[in-house]
C-alpha cells in the first residue's frame, strides 16, 4: 500500500474538517454528498478519506483540521539567505515552518517566493507590479510536485531556500522505481501518491497528465533537475538574475 492510503493511527472522523471535505466533494462530483445519498462517513470511505475508522494520510493532509499537530514533519521550510551557501547563518526572511493542508501549504509557499523575489518592470508603467524574475509558471510547476510526489515514508519537511544566484524546491525522497530525470522531463510520470494526486487534480493547479515540467521547462528552459540518490532527496534548481543576467 502507499504511504497516501495508509491509516493514520490515534486519528478519528473528528479530525477531519467537514467543511473542507464537503467543498472538495462538491467540486468534484457537482453534487453534496447528501444529493449523492451519502452519510458524512460514507463519502469519506468511499473517498478513502476514512480507512477502519481513521483518516488516511491523503485525508489528514488534504482535509485534517491540523496536520501537523498529527504529522508535524509534513511542513514547508522557508528560508531566504544572504549569499549562496545553505550552511550561512545570515538570511533576509526566515519564517516558522508554514503548516496547514497542503492547498493551504501550496498558496503560501508561492506567497513566500512571490514576496521574496524580485518584480521586474520588463517595459511595464512605473506603477504596475511587474513580471517576477522567475516564471510563475516554473515555480507552480515545481512547487506542487513537490508537495504531491515527495516521499511520505520519510519524515522530513519540503525545503523551499532562496538564494542570491537560485532558488532551490527540496522534496524528500529520490524518484520512484527507476524513473529518471530525462523520463519527467518528457512528460513519462510515476505516480507515488495516488490519492494526493488525485484530491490535488482537484484542489491545485495540477492536472496530473505529466505535462506540468514540460510547461515549466518552455516557460524557464535553465532550471536543473537533480535526482540525489545518495541523500535520498529530488532537487529543483532555478537560476535567479545577478545584475541583470542568469
Amino acid at each position: 500500500m502507499n504511504a497516501d492510503e495508509m491509516e493514520v493511527f490515534d486519528t478519528t472522523i473528528d479530525d477531519a474538517d467537514e467543511r473542507l471535505f464537503s467543498a472538495y466533494f462538491k467540486s468534484e462530483f457537482a453534487q453534496t454528498y447528501q444529493e449523492k445519498s451519502l452519510s458524512y462517513k460514507e463519502a469519506l470511505v468511499a473517498k478513502r478519506v476514512l480507512r477502519n475508522n481513521c483518516l488516511t494520510l491523503a485525508g489528514l493532509l488534504f482535509f485534517g483540521k491540523e496536520p501537523q499537530t498529527i504529522k508535524p514533519a509534513f511542513t514547508l521550510k522557508t528560508v531566504s539567505f544572504i549569499g549562496n551557501d545553505i550552511s550561512g547563518n545570515n538570511y533576509i526572511n526566515k519564517p516558522e515552518d508554514l503548516k496547514g493542508t497542503i492547498p493551504e501549504l501550496f498558496k503560501q509557499g508561492m506567497m513566500f517566493l512571490k514576496s521574496n523575489l524580485l518584480h521586474l518592470q520588463n517595459g511595464k508603467p512605473f506603477n504596475s507590479i511587474g513580471d517576477l524574475e522567475i516564471s510563475e509558471i516554473a515555480l507552480v510547476e515545481t512547487l506542487q510536485n513537490a508537495l504531491i510526489h515527495r516521499d511520505y515514508f520519510k519524515n522530513s519537511p519540503v525545503r523551499l531556500l532562496i538564494f542570491d544566484n537560485r532558488i532551490e524546491i527540496i522534496s524528500p525522497g529520490k524518484l520512484p522505481n527507476s524513473l529518471t530525470v530525462n523520463e519527467i522531463k518528457y512528460g513519462n510520470p510515476v505516480i507515488r501518491n495516488n490519492q494526493i494526486a488525485l484530491f490535488g487534480s482537484h484542489t491545485l493547479p495540477y492536472s496530473g497528465l505529466g505535462s506540468g515540467l514540460r510547461r515549466a521547462f518552455q516557460n524557464q528552459p535553465n532550471m536543473e533537475l537533480i535526482n540525489d540518490v545518495a541523500g535520498e532527496q529530488f532537487i529543483v534548481k532555478i537560476p535567479r538574475m545577478v545584475k541583470g543576467k542568469y
